[in-house]
């Protein structure tokens, strides 16, 4: 009969997303949240005392089982065959700022950004890394978006108050409220082409 602390590691393992602790108690039938969070913290020291190579997060309002840094050379050279995906400085420029400033309009974010970010939003929503948080009080009504929780898995976050600090303010958008295509300068801008362009991973 396995114990409580071994269909914990089971979850953690099993699970492709964190696992809340609400969740373990309800699995596993406990008292309590406490008692839930007691075995994942006495789980993840057992891992850290036999210095395996995996270790347990929290992260995105939850746990999750991860590799550790130091094996990293080697994972590198698993995936090195395999064709990664990758976010665009476009999306990442437009995570930013959705991140910052969430809930945030399309007609905002070209604003500051200066291009029409149609397709790096399209894109970003297919990833779930954004979702619509519903619609502003404004002419046109355009759609507002926030992040969502695998943003804060993608970003290692446990919560978006551990964004790193930014020294000043975004530029706060002066226009554009109506939804429609934006000018700047007396132009519209351009297509942003969401996908295409260079490809960064998350953090470079």
């Amino acid at each position: 009969m396995p114990q409580p602390i071994d269909v914990v590691e089971a979850l953690l393992f099993a699970s492709d997303t964190p696992v809340e602790v609400e969740r373990i108690q309800e699995v596993l039938d406990l008292g309590s949240p406490a008692e839930a969070r007691a075995l994942v913290l006495e789980l993840r020291t057992r891992y850290e005392v036999e210095d395996r190579g995996l270790q347990i997060v929290e992260v995105g309002g939850g746990f999750r089982m991860v590799t550790r840094p130091e094996v990293a050379p080697w994972l590198v050279r698993l995936a090195k065959s395999r064709t990664r995906s990758r976010l665009s400085r476009s999306a990442l420029e437009t995570l930013a700022i959705i991140g910052y400033r969430q809930p945030v309009s399309r007609p905002e974010i070209d604003m500051m950004r200066g291009v029409n970010s149609e397709a790096v939003l399209e894109g970003l929503m297919d990833r779930r890394l954004i979702r619509i948080a519903g619609r502003k009080d404004a002419p046109g009504r355009p759609f507002l978006y926030e992040t969502t929780r695998e943003f804060l898995v993608a970003f290692g976050l446990r919560e978006l108050s551990e964004l790193p600090h930014v020294e000043g303010d975004l530029p706060a958008p002066s226009a554009g409220e109506s939804g429609q295509a934006l000018t700047v300068g007396g132009q519209t801008p351009q297509q942003d082409p969401g996908r295409s362009g260079a490809g960064v991973a998350p953090g470079q």
